[in-house]
């Protein structure tokens, strides 16, 4: 599986596979559910790879770690899915 950093950086340097509307799916500690938002709306900040910054739709503003994002989707497909964590059997 293309760990999400390097699928980041391909949507965003990779003019051909970049190409469409794509949008991330992360999880929102508070809702408890994946959030929606499209790429158009996030930020990267260059001294701070391992998270970006959502504008939500609503206003409000998010600093979301790269581990938390789940999902991300162009034109409408899901592309990419983190898979869910294990369960621990003691």
């Amino acid at each position: 599986m293309t760990p999400i950093h390097a699928l980041l950086a391909r949507i965003r340097w990779d003019r051909e596979f970049g190409r469409g509307e794509f949008a991330i799916g992360y999880w929102d500690r508070v809702a408890r559910r994946i959030v929606r938002v499209p790429l158009a709306r996030v930020e990267f900040d260059p001294a701070n790879r391992a998270r970006l910054t959502a504008f939500e739709a609503d206003g409000s503003v998010h600093e979301v770690p790269l581990h938390r994002i789940r999902e991300v989707w162009r034109d409408g497909e899901l592309i990419w899915r983190r898979p869910a964590p294990r369960v621990r059997v003691d």
